[in-house]
C-alpha cells in the first residue's frame, strides 16, 4: 500500500523556486482544460493582453512561458542568434556561462566579458567589447543579485543612521 506524499512546509529562501500561495495551490486543484478548449483560448487571450500592457508593446507574439528563466533565456537565444552573429557575453556567474552555452549552441560568435562572479559587470568593458565588435547583434548580460548578508547589513546601517542624519 502506497501513502501520498505530503512535503514538509517550509519556507524557502533562495532565489527559486519560491513559496506559493494558498490560494495559487487551491486553484491548482481546481479541474483543468485543455489548450484547445474555448475558455482556455480566451483566458490565453486575456493574459497576452495583460503581458503586453506590462512591457507596454503592442506585439501580437506577446505570450506567457511556464518555465524557469533559463528556459526563457534559450528562447530569446534561439530567436535573436542566428549562425554567425557576434554577441556579446558578459560572464560574471552561473547565469553567464549558461548564456555563452546558448549563444554556442545557436551558432552565435560569442565575444566574453569576464568578471569576478557575483559582481556586476564592467560597464567599461562591455563599452570597450562594443567598440572591438562593433558587428555584435546582442548583448546578454544578467546581474547577480545582492547576497542577503550584505542586503542586511546596509538596512541595519540605513537605520542605525536614519536619526543622525539630521
Amino acid at each position: 500500500m502506497t501513502a501520498s506524499f505530503i512535503p514538509p512546509q517550509r519556507i524557502l529562501m533562495g532565489p527559486g523556486p519560491s513559496d506559493v500561495p494558498q490560494r495559487v495551490l487551491d486553484a491548482m486543484a481546481r479541474p483543468t482544460i485543455g489548450h484547445l478548449d474555448p475558455t482556455f483560448v480566451e483566458v490565453m487571450e486575456q493574459i497576452k493582453a495583460m503581458l503586453r500592457m506590462a512591457f507596454q508593446t503592442q506585439n501580437a507574439l506577446t505570450f506567457p512561458v511556464s518555465a524557469p528563466g533559463s528556459a526563457g533565456m534559450e528562447m530569446c537565444f534561439v530567436n535573436l542568434v542566428e549562425p554567425g552573429d557576434k554577441v556579446i557575453v558578459c560572464r560574471n556567474g552561473v547565469f553567464g556561462g549558461r548564456m555563452l552555452e546558448n549563444v554556442k549552441r545557436s551558432g552565435g560568435v560569442p565575444v566574453i566579458v569576464d568578471d569576478a562572479w557575483g559582481t556586476p559587470v564592467d560597464p567599461q568593458k562591455v563599452r570597450d567589447a562594443f567598440k572591438a565588435n562593433p558587428d555584435a547583434k546582442v548583448l546578454a548580460s544578467s546581474t547577480p543579485r545582492p547576497r542577503p548578508a550584505r542586503s542586511r547589513t546596509r538596512r541595519r546601517w540605513r537605520r542605525s543612521h536614519r536619526n543622525t542624519a539630521r
